[in-house]
Order: structure tokens, then sequence, then C-alpha cells
């Protein structure tokens, strides 16, 4: 079901709006809107399931007694992870 909606964009986005259109990557204004929400529901996945990795390397930590990955080793464990799984599908 389709749900019409009516939106403000500056000057500028129109811009870009147009130009995406024109260059041929889109049909129309609405796909690339559609386009960009499908984007950021993609990346909000991708931080839920990485927060997920994240929560549970660090119960595993605390239940081990020790750890001694810093917290930006453990990030770029779990991306890594889930770069490997095909988990992380945004480059950001």
């Amino acid at each position: 079901m389709m749900i019409r909606k009516s939106i403000t964009v500056t000057g500028q986005q129109n811009e870009w709006i147009r130009s995406q259109i024109e260059a041929g990557h889109y049909g129309n204004d609405s796909e690339v809107i559609r386009e960009l929400i499908r984007e950021r529901q993609l990346r909000d996945a991708d931080k839920g399931k990485e927060l997920e990795r994240i929560r549970a390397k660090l119960i595993k930590a605390e239940q081990s007694g020790f750890e001694t990955v810093s917290a930006e080793g453990l990030l770029q464990e779990v991306k890594e992870e889930m770069r490997l799984n095909g988990d992380l599908q945004i480059k950001r």
C-alpha cells in the first residue's frame, strides 16, 4: 500500500534530487526519497546488530572476569565479525 506524503526540501536538496533523476538513477522524486529511507533502515538495522554483538562480547568479558581489549578494539572486532558474516551492509 502506498501512502501519499507531502514534504518540504531546501533548494539545494531539490537540485540534488533533480540531478539524480536527470542522471538516470531514479525515475522521479518519490523513488529518490524511498531509496534514502531504505538506506537509513538498513543502517539502523546494522547498528542494532552491532549493538547486540557488543553487548554479547561485554557480557562474555564480564563473565570471564577479565578483558584486555580496549573499547575501540572491541568495536573493531565486532565490525570485522559482522563484515565477515555479511551482516554489515553499509560502510560507515
